[in-house]
């Protein structure tokens, strides 16, 4: 139950009385079950599942933005790409023999499938509205040159095709055909430059701002449910039954300061995540450091261009580039406007979020997680390299990687926008020291009161399936009982399943969720002839990382 509960106030008069007021208002204490910290799309997600799970339950939340979804889950600070693994290529690594592995591909698939489900059962109950302002079917391509590439990609195609998550997806080595498929790709593009592509006609593009700010509207028209925007955490104190006191402040007023009761608390807060977990002082914090990585994107507003490219065309990483850039020229449709996007460029800053603070990085080193820091730096030498040559690169540059996914771009087309900051997770490791974690977990404590969501990745096209595994992780209890599973299982008629082993089950599943959102889709056809893959040792990067996060 929310209440507030006031210091009451004594039989004094004067500035006595007042000051007294003052401090009965300090420490006003807020009550509710549940607090999810930061206002983007996995605390909205989650807020959704616990709404439908457990009405009786309160939800608090807090957020140090005018408004939600401004930071990590703005439209403009991502790629907005519905990661099914379509495209991807860091999604199914090559091995050293030369065969390619495709068993991330399919989790990162299924995973997907799941978010699917749960938007498209958010539609039917009227939380979420307009599917096309939040989501619209783009198709995915994977695009490579080079003898070495190109024989990397027919491997993955003929691999894929031994699942039937990935059933519709194309193949071509032919000029005249990709440039059907991608015009922009093959304008100006030398005709003897060998080429391959793959393409799936049912990707997706995803703004998922618009999913958080609408999942946040329906939560608001709830009773036991409150939004405090402009709101920072100041500290946290664990209660001798479990619950948490966490001291907020007003963004622009430090020293009016409030407490709010919960017996639970998510932390979901990007990149400030990891900051807020240390402040718990619970164990497992002590276990992570992190590294911040931003980005760019170059946009073009241009209709002749725009108009003349449906389609998210991604590339290949290059040696020692981080999982969130990988090179792509994406059509995006953000806020009912269609533009396009090529990049991202990496950056460098010690912030953790776009509008946070230069001090982040350094607040949240401590002698726990120095050492295993300093580790992962010296075992990631390409990484360092790579985002110094970012850090260091100009306009032109920027052009010439642009031209060699657009040869016939034009500069005057396109302006330098600066995305979201991400931060990638350090995790210590009793026997080298430090590791790089490319991908997410979730972090809680032993007795299930407090969980925060660490790394860049997978991201928000994934909210959904991570939020299951969080409600795993620390609702143990609640998520064996039947009542929950029926639940869960009117939102994800496939939970608990393993679609790539039920072909018609991923066929009704794709087919439901594609007529509620308006997306496009496919039936079963058959796959598209490959020339003969040489299964030599590799020779192309392709690193096995989590997802792709900007």
């Amino acid at each position: 139950m929310k209440k507030n509960i006031a210091v009451p106030n004594s039989q004094k008069s004067g500035t006595e009385k007042t000051s007294v007021a003052n401090k009965a208002k300090t420490r006003a204490v807020h009550e509710t079950d549940v607090l999810l910290i930061g206002g983007g799309i996995m605390s909205a997600t989650l807020g959704t599942w616990l709404e439908e799970l457990e009405p009786d339950w309160s939800i608090t939340m807090v957020e140090q933005m005018e408004s939600v979804a401004e930071e990590s889950s703005n439209g403009w600070n991502n790629a907005g790409t519905g990661h099914s693994a379509l495209m991807e290529l860091n999604y199914t690594p090559q091995k050293a023999d030369g065969s390619v592995s495709i068993e991330k591909a399919i989790d990162i698939n299924e995973a997907f499938q799941i978010s699917r489900q749960f938007w498209a059962h958010q539609v039917t109950r009227g939380v979420l509205t307009q599917p096309k302002s939040f989501i619209n079917t783009v198709p995915h391509m994977s695009f490579v040159w080079g003898d070495d590439n190109v024989n990397f990609l027919r491997a993955r195609y003929r691999a894929l095709q031994k699942s039937p998550l990935f059933n519709g997806m194309r193949y071509s080595e032919d000029h005249e055909q990709i440039k059907a498929w991608a015009p922009l790709v093959m304008e100006g593009r030398d005709p003897q430059q060998k080429i391959a592509a793959t393409r799936t006609e049912a990707g997706t593009d995803v703004n998922y701002g618009e999913i958080t700010r609408q999942l946040i509207n329906a939560l608001k028209k709830r009773d036991r449910f409150s939004l405090q925007l402009n709101t920072v955490v100041r500290r946290f104190r664990r209660n001798a039954d479990n619950s948490w006191s966490v001291t907020v402040s007003d963004a622009n007023n430090s020293h009016e300061k409030r407490t709010i009761k919960a017996k639970f608390i998510f932390i979901g807060a990007g990149g400030a995540a990891l900051k807020l977990l240390q402040q718990t002082k619970i164990p497992q914090a002590k276990e992570y450091a992190g590294f911040p990585v931003g980005g760019q994107f170059l946009v073009c507003e241009n209709p002749d261009v725009v108009n003349h490219h449906l389609a998210k065309v991604y590339g290949q990483a290059d040696v020692g580039a981080p999982p969130m850039s990988v090179p792509h020229i994406d059509t995006r449709i953000i806020d009912g406007k269609r533009v396009v996007l090529f990049g991202p460029f990496a950056t460098f800053s010690t912030r953790f979020l776009k509008n946070g603070s230069l001090w982040d990085l350094l607040a949240s080193t401590n002698k726990s997680n120095i050492l295993p820091m300093l580790n992962v730096g010296l075992d990631n030498f390409d990484l360092v390299k790579y985002l110094v040559s970012q850090v260091l690169q100009k306009d032109k540059d920027r052009h010439a990687a642009l031209r060699a996914y657009y040869p016939m771009a034009k500069k005057q087309d396109w302006r330098l926008w600066q995305a979201g900051q991400r931060v990638q997770i350090i995790k210590r490791d009793a026997r080298i020291g430090g590791v790089l974690r490319l991908g997410t977990e979730v972090v809680s404590d032993d007795e299930g009161t407090v969980a925060a969501l660490l790394g860049a990745s997978p991201g928000a096209s994934t909210a959904a399936p991570i939020m299951l595994e969080l409600m795993e992780k620390v609702f143990k209890d609640k998520m064996q009982t039947a009542e929950w599973q029926t639940k869960i299982r009117q939102v994800v008629p496939t939970y608990g399943s393993t679609l790539t082993e039920n072909p018609h089950l991923i066929d009704k599943t794709l087919a439901y969720t594609s007529e509620v959102l308006g997306l496009r889709h496919e039936g079963v056809r058959e796959a598209d002839p490959v020339p003969a893959v040489q299964t030599a040792p590799k020779a192309v990067p392709v690193k096995e990382i989590a997802d792709i996060a900007l």
